[in-house]
């Protein structure tokens, strides 16, 4: 496949910018050789333009229609083959088995929303009208779900396809109704690209109106802005990090008409392991988590980045720092990715009160350990190391457990590990009220697609704890509830 490095606006290329980049070879840091055109203010005006032009003939197409586009984008997405896997293990650094999975992962929650908006998705409510009740008459109600509008949607760093151009996000919005203008991520604008080009071939071939789709390239925030406060755009949604979409929501409020943002930023997603579970599995738990921390170099926003235990079973992480000494990793997913990780492993390991029991040298496996005490004292000790380390927290008992989890900020999810007797319902209660998903005996990275999971929480996890963006019911990010009143059905749209 040819790219070009433009911005694909509807069915159109564009590139009116000078300033220029180029992906990276994530193993070398070496430039890949396409040249990339960062957009132009103009550029995304163009692109919001077509998307508000698009609004009202795409929101009026049968769900069928829209559900032959969405399969359609999976189709054209297979059919990159094996050129898309290439590209995207080159510019990720993650294994072909990896970038397989997730394109897996992405075609099947692309069917996913298709087979949804078959269904009745709109959340149809009628509550018929009582011409003779007393006082006064009832009016016959209906209320449905609309779509939005415009939506702006930022690709993240660390799916390159699942969470990327095509992903959730994106699929969520066009299954709503909502044409989309994607923001590319720097770290894969060749895999980006490629995907993008699906979309837009899928919208000629399904006969969507131009500008259901658009995609711009930019290295600078100021890009980024500028798509959150364009007046067109009427959603967004984000995920990377706390410092990125608490920009982009800040701006999104201050707007003269204000948006909803749906940003998904960072969790620590704690791990509790109670005594009775680490009696009867100390090392298969010690060895679980140690992969699970490891998995994908770490880079998962669900990765369990701080343990929960009690001070009796302290002795546990002597065997865990033993089980990730040994792991060598792989390859960051951008230099920046390894450079914070770097920067935050030796900033925790500075705080008052942390222990490092690791032994390795930074960047490697890293296994901190610190007292709820010292938590309380420094609260920076519980900021996100994004990366392959994990931070245990030692309480004295499970009342001081119980109160320091009452205590943390907003999470993606909590984990339990425990026997039944020892499943204390103060302790779910407590995690229930920090996160938007709770497991019993698992470990949090792999966020399956379903009708029922959740994956949001409270801030700082995500700016609304009431969505998803994993999942069906993601879609109702993207619309709105309304109600008709005294309408006969055949002039309901």
């Amino acid at each position: 496949m040819k790219l070009s490095g433009k911005q694909l606006l509807g069915n159109t290329w564009s590139q009116k910018g000078q300033r220029t980049f180029q992906g990276l070879q994530a193993s070398n840091g070496e430039n890949i050789d396409q040249i990339f055109y960062e957009a132009t203010l103009e550029e995304v005006d163009e692109a919001m333009r077509l998307a508000k032009n698009a609004f009202a003939p795409y929101r009026q197409l049968s769900h069928a229609k829209r559900a032959e586009f969405l399969m359609a984008i999976s189709d054209e997405i297979v059919a990159l083959g094996d050129s898309l896997i290439q590209m995207a293990c080159l510019e990720t650094g993650l294994p072909e088995a990896r970038i397989t999975g997730e394109r897996g992962r992405t075609t099947g929650q692309i069917k996913a929303f298709a087979d949804y908006i078959l269904g009745d998705w709109t959340r149809d409510i009628h509550d018929p009208a009582q011409a003779d009740r007393q006082p006064i008459a009832k009016p016959d109600l209906f209320q449905k779900n609309i779509p939005l509008g415009p939506a702006v949607v930022f690709g993240a760093s660390n799916f390159p396809l699942a969470f990327s151009v095509a992903g959730g996000d994106t699929m969520s919005a066009l299954a709503a109704g909502c044409p989309v203008v994607f923001k590319a991520h720097p770290a894969h604008p060749n895999t980006c690209e490629m995907v993008g080009l699906a979309i837009q071939q899928a919208a000629q071939k399904t006969g969507m109106p131009e500008g259901v789709f658009s995609m711009v390239h930019a290295v600078s925030n100021d890009i980024g802005g500028y798509l959150v406060q364009h007046p067109m755009c009427q959603a967004l949604a984000f995920t990377g990090s706390y410092r990125g979409g608490k920009a982009l929501y800040d701006l999104a409020v201050r707007r003269p008409i204000p948006i909803p943002v749906y940003a998904e930023m960072g969790s620590i997603n704690p791990v509790v392991l109670l005594p009775e579970k680490l009696k009867n599995n100390s090392d298969s738990l010690a060895e679980a988590f140690s992969q699970s921390v490891c998995l994908g170099v770490g880079q998962f926003c669900t990765n369990p980045g701080l343990l929960l235990i009690l001070k009796e079973n302290e002795g546990f992480l002597e065997n865990l720092a033993q089980k990730l000494d040994p792991i060598a990793l792989g390859t960051f997913l951008t230099p920046g990715i390894k450079k914070a990780f770097i920067s935050g492993c030796e900033h925790l390991s500075k705080q008052a009160g942390v222990q490092k029991l690791t032994t390795k040298g930074i960047p490697a496996p890293t296994l901190f350990a610190a007292s709820t005490h010292s938590a309380r004292k420094n609260p920076a000790i519980l900021e996100e190391v994004f990366g392959p380390s994990t931070l245990a927290i030692v309480a004295d008992d499970m009342e001081d457990l119980i109160a320091f989890i009452g205590d943390l900020p907003g999470q993606l999810t909590a984990t339990i590990h425990g026997e039944s007797q020892e499943l204390h319902p103060d302790l779910i209660d407590a995690l229930s009220q920090k996160v938007g998903r709770i497991l019993l005996n698992g470990f949090p990275t792999g966020v399956e697609v379903s009708k029922a999971m959740v994956h949001g929480g409270p801030f700082p996890s995500t700016t609304d704890s009431r969505s998803t963006s994993v999942g069906t019911q993601a879609i109702y990010r993207f619309t709105r509830p309304i109600c008709y009143q005294n309408f006969p059905a055949e002039l309901i749209p």
